[in-house]
């Protein structure tokens, strides 16, 4: 993997400082853009130009999650990993379902938000275990009593079968590789879920897939 360019948006100057630092040994990380809220992040962009965003929540002027909204529709390519204090579990699907790439606490050692980062420019998401808990409980807590043929959440056998390997965390290369199709293909299938689903990235997908229970 090449180099990554990284962007972080926080209010504490230290904790900012301090992730950059922690992250400075990966050479292939480099930090293009710092801002003290969203705002200040939107404006840097488009000089800056960041691959990934590590992003705050609580933040003066631009709050994270009105940015993290923006940026998914107006800046597709970048990846916006959210990285906050707050645990509640709102909060993890809220983002998740409207454009940010994953979702890590500030307590998150710098090996995981080093594969965070990497991960999200290879795959497009990144889901840990704290994620993953909150995905299970949602769709354990879903009210499966009251039987429904809903004709938006019906996908096709191919279909299920590239939600399943998205969900798996393989690439679409790979996920070609295994189907004996082209990874444009499993591209193009991808997208098609994601605008019938709604889902901004492929992590709303992962979330909209588990929710419904569209994989087994």
């Amino acid at each position: 993997m090449g180099e990554i360019k990284v962007a972080i948006a926080d209010d504490h100057k230290i904790f900012r400082k301090g992730v950059i630092v922690s992250l400075r040994h990966y050479s292939n990380l480099k930090f293009v853009l710092e801002a003290e809220n969203g705002q200040q992040l939107l404006d840097g962009l488009e000089e800056a130009k960041p691959d990934v965003i590590l992003m705050d929540l609580r933040m003066p002027v631009k709050d994270g999650i009105e940015t993290t909204k923006y940026i998914s529709q107006h800046y597709p390519h970048i990846f916006v990993l959210v990285l906050t204090m707050h645990e509640d579990e709102r909060f993890v699907i809220h983002l998740m379902e409207n454009g940010a790439n994953g979702y890590l606490l500030k307590s998150t050692d710098p090996v995981e938000i080093k594969k965070a980062i990497s991960d999200v420019v290879e795959k497009g998401y990144y889901l840990n275990n704290y994620v993953n808990r909150i995905l299970i409980k949602r769709a354990q807590n879903k009210n499966r009593n009251i039987p429904s043929f809903n004709r938006e959440v019906e996908v096709s056998e191919k279909e299920k079968e590239v939600l399943t390997f998205i969900c798996m965390e393989y690439t679409s290369q790979e996920i070609g590789e295994k189907m004996g199709i082209s990874a444009r293909t499993v591209e193009s299938i991808k997208e098609r879920l994601m605008e019938r689903f709604g889902s901004k990235n492929t992590a709303g997908l992962v979330f909209f897939a588990v929710k419904n229970h569209l994989i087994d």
